[in-house]
């Protein structure tokens, strides 16, 4: 699979906080990417894409690269530097699988103490999901076949 240079994968911390100040990583944010923005829309976010450690070259890039892993474009979500482009849409294991791109995702990073401080990460989804899914629609495939 693909890992990207340049985007933080462990988060970026204010000064005096380290990964251990920190919350698991609950999914939430992770699952607005499936639906178009967050991570894969990050072309469309410039000031957050520095918040992350990226620059703005870095989010087009990124964003045009969730293409190839998805089957379709938001129609009412639309990036106004990518021409009104919809953002990437519904991702495709097998294009995943085909290419070794991982999905963007970006997600707020929660303190261990209650209201204490947030932070961000952006990063990739873990490949072992997507090897485990693709395995899995194989086997479902076979069996329908049969």
């Amino acid at each position: 699979m693909v890992h990207r240079p340049g985007w933080q994968s462990a988060g970026l911390y204010f000064p005096g906080f380290t990964a251990d100040d920190a919350n698991p990583d609950i999914g939430d944010s992770t699952i607005t990417e499936t639906a178009g923005y967050g991570g894969f829309a990050m072309a469309a976010a410039p000031a957050i894409t520095q918040f992350v450690g990226g620059t703005p070259q870095m989010a087009i890039d990124a964003t045009r690269e969730m293409y190839e892993i998805t089957c379709g474009e938001h129609d009412g979500f639309t990036i106004p530097i990518l021409n009104f482009r919809g953002t990437p849409l519904g991702i495709d294991v097998r294009q995943v699988m085909e290419t070794g791109i991982l999905p963007r995702l970006n997600t707020g990073i929660a303190h261990k103490k209650p209201a204490s401080a947030w932070w961000a990460r952006a990063s990739c989804a873990p490949g072992e999901v997507f090897a485990a899914a693709f395995e899995a629609l194989k086997e479902e495939c076979v069996v329908r076949t049969a």
